[in-house]
């Protein structure tokens, strides 16, 4: 019966994949897809996810395999309008296991002059029939990122999606010689059989409904500060009352340049271009997430998952919808915008596409790869913002499970399963994941299928204050040089850094702070400098994990130095137990152990064996999306998914030896307690005196115009 069933199935698959229109709402259509995923399971292919990661300073497809290893990874490194010289595809790769190569061919790579180096160290190659600058598009020569004035940060909408098709392209190319290699060798090939999307949040991008292109050239990026006004008018006109009613819905502080809704007022206020496309229905409104599936899917999906739209300020927490008021707060129209309908983090968005205006733009080699995929139906069907994203990829799927991810920013995020907690302490209320599909996992049914919300702390700067010791102050060559120069010294010698380049998030929300270095002295080192800086976002990641603290143990632990009263025989059963730990910051040995120096005995500090938490959690996203265990690709569900990733394949239960994982590391406090209370003391008298230095010096020089007048 059922082969029966899955042939007559298969057999009108093509039919129904090019006339069907809907999402996976349309049971045939499933039952399509199934089927084909059965097909490639049964036949002699070993299946692949292929997931697209866009970041704030880089864009990466990473084709991964059961065990979350990146089978073939690229990536590039954004030209910024602050950079010299070029920078194309990458082929990064790490340790693996998995046979792969750099690129397609060796022939096919050039470098010019010196090698050119990423944030992370990593050298970058240039692949030379996707070089941006041969495909003759008007906007070749603009740099990817931005930085038109002090505080502001721009994005090129068209550029980001080019990068993401270079660096999928580039990856299928490594995949056929990679394949090649294993039929020579009568292993079974590789096969793409579905993909998932992971971005930065909160960017902000606007383009028109008749065109399908950016209403202007940029959108503005998640830390952007030119809102400023926009968002202390709204805080200085709104009563604490309305304030605490709003963040009810939101799970979102008012004060905070941070959301999409003060980017979009801003878009309003000061782009002609975008208020005439408002006023003429034509706007259509959008995060990363948006702006790409709508570009990747042969249908237009026009949709944003519920971690991205939870940190739009227009969503309800409680009701997963754009909510009328929160428009109204804002002066938007919902009948004059288009807003993306919201949807679950794991289901079918449509069929992966490329737009004409960059297929037709290709080389023939590029181009042949991306057709194939087209023809393929390859569904897009898993959609994480970065940091939920990193957190399903860091395994951290159950409530009380926590993450921190040290990219440019330091995302630390608290799982508080199907429970909305709104914090009392500064941090933010935001949606973790929604897999749908998912019934239970250990044996337990903890309502998988619903949508699981986070406690999340966010600070500005983490890697980026790495990136200003090396390129601006050129303390360091390489940024992983910050972890050993740090430990050339115990301490930081009394030097405190607060690293508030662009204000300070969570706790504190200071839009008006900006970043200091205290206590120095004749004593003070380049060292110490560097530790300093580092101690800087650590410090931040404890006073993030103490807010989260109070909020989840209730007022009782709100004078508690942390958790630090917890005896060494409980705190394993602490919520906050373990600090699962993930980015370019966490591969340095030294850094981790300052920041579980910090924390103190009471958390633990634990390295994914991942190295790409974050485009990993956006595979694992599009492989629940199918409904049927059976039928997905690498894992039958999450208790799958840990088996393989951190055990290699081996129960829990069972014996685990230590080679298994090398790259599962933990890291334990090793300091003083009275030494590491007397630095966090420290810490909070700098944080003090750094607040509020915008709104102080505006404020002196208001009253200095006003004497001279």
């Amino acid at each position: 019966m059922f082969p029966s069933f899955f042939r007559l199935v298969a057999s009108s698959k093509r039919y129904i994949f090019r006339s069907s229109r809907r999402l996976c709402s349309d049971l045939t259509q499933e039952q399509s897809r199934m089927s084909k995923i059965m097909e490639d399971l049964h036949s002699n292919y070993v299946p692949l996810i292929a997931s697209i990661d866009v970041g704030t300073t880089s864009s990466r497809c990473i084709l991964f395999n059961r065990w979350g290893q990146d089978v073939s990874k690229h990536q590039i490194e954004y030209s910024t309008s602050a950079s010299k010289g070029k920078i194309g595809v990458s082929g990064l790769r790490r340790p693996s296991t998995a046979p792969a190569r750099e690129t397609p061919k060796a022939s096919d790579t050039k470098t010019n002059g010196k090698p050119i180096f990423s944030a992370e160290g990593y050298a970058i190659q240039e692949t030379k029939f996707l070089k941006i600058e041969e495909l003759d598009l008007d906007f070749h020569n603009e740099p990817t990122l931005k930085f038109p004035k002090p505080g502001w940060v721009e994005c090129h909408p068209q550029k980001l999606l080019v990068n993401v098709i270079q660096c999928l392209a580039s990856s299928l190319l490594s995949l056929e010689t990679i394949n090649s290699e294993r039929v020579a060798n009568k292993l079974p090939p590789y096969k793409v059989t579905c993909m998932g999307i992971a971005n930065m949040r909160e960017t902000t991008i606007l383009w028109s409904r008749r065109s399908g292109k950016p209403i202007v050239n940029y959108g503005i990026v998640w830390n952007d500060t030119r809102t400023i006004k926009i968002v202390r008018d709204k805080w200085q006109n709104t009563s604490v009352d309305r304030q605490l009613q709003l963040r009810q819905k939101t799970g979102l502080p008012l004060l905070s340049t941070y959301f999409s809704c003060s980017k979009l007022r801003w878009f309003l206020d000061n782009e002609p271009l975008c208020t005439k496309a408002y006023e003429e229905n034509d706007l259509m409104f959008g995060t990363v997430d948006t702006w790409l599936i709508y570009q990747l899917t042969k249908q237009k999906a026009f949709v944003s998952d519920v971690t991205n739209a939870s940190r739009t300020g227009f969503m309800n927490l409680s009701t997963l919808k754009y909510d009328s008021e929160l428009l109204e707060f804002w002066g938007i129209d919902g009948n004059l915008i288009h807003m993306p309908e919201i949807v679950s983090s794991s289901q079918y968005y449509g069929d992966f596409g490329i737009p004409d205006w960059i297929m037709d733009k290709l080389h023939d080699l590029p181009k042949t790869a991306l057709r194939d995929l087209v023809k393929s139906n390859l569904p897009i069907q898993g959609c994480l913002g970065d940091q939920s994203a990193s957190m399903v990829g860091q395994l951290a799927y159950k409530p009380g499970a926590a993450k921190c991810t040290y990219g440019t920013g330091c995302f630390l995020l608290y799982n508080t399963g199907t429970k909305k907690l709104i914090s009392q302490h500064g941090a933010l209320t935001t949606l973790a994941f929604w897999f749908p599909y998912l019934q239970e996992y250990g044996g337990q049914k903890p309502e998988l299928s619903k949508p699981h919300f986070a406690l999340e702390g966010s600070v500005a700067v983490a890697g980026a204050v790495v990136q200003w010791l090396r390129d601006n102050l050129r303390l360091i060559d390489k940024s992983e040089d910050v972890g050993p120069i740090a430990s050339t010294v115990p301490d930081s010698g009394g030097v405190v850094f607060v690293p508030a380049f662009s204000g300070l998030f969570a706790p504190y929300w200071d839009p008006d702070a900006r970043a200091t270095i205290m206590g120095m002295s004749q004593f003070t080192t380049a060292s110490h400098i560097a530790r300093a800086a580092v101690e800087g976002v650590c410090f931040q990641a404890r006073a993030i994990l103490k807010a989260m603290s109070s909020d989840a143990f209730g007022e009782g632990s709100k004078d508690r130095d942390f958790l630090e009263e917890i005896s060494d025989v409980t705190y394993e059963k602490s919520p906050l137990s373990v600090l699962a730990v993930d980015g370019g910051m966490s591969r340095s040995n030294e850094v981790m152990q300052i920041q579980a120096d910090i924390l103190g005995p009471c958390v633990k500090v634990r390295r994914s064996p991942t190295a790409e938490c974050t485009a990993l959690g956006a595979a694992i996203a599009a492989n629940m999306a199918f409904k049927d265990s059976k039928v997905r690709p690498l894992w039958k569900d999450l208790h799958d998914v840990k088996k393989w990733v951190f055990y290699n394949g081996i129960e829990k239960n069972e014996q685990i030896s230590s080679e298994a994982h090398p790259n599962l590391k933990i890291f334990r406090s090793q300091s003083d307690d009275s030494e590491r209370r007397k630095h966090w003391k420290y810490w909070e008298v700098a944080v003090e005196r750094s607040k509020g230095w915008l709104k102080d010096i505006e404020g002196e020089h208001e009253q200095v115009l006003e004497n001279l007048q």
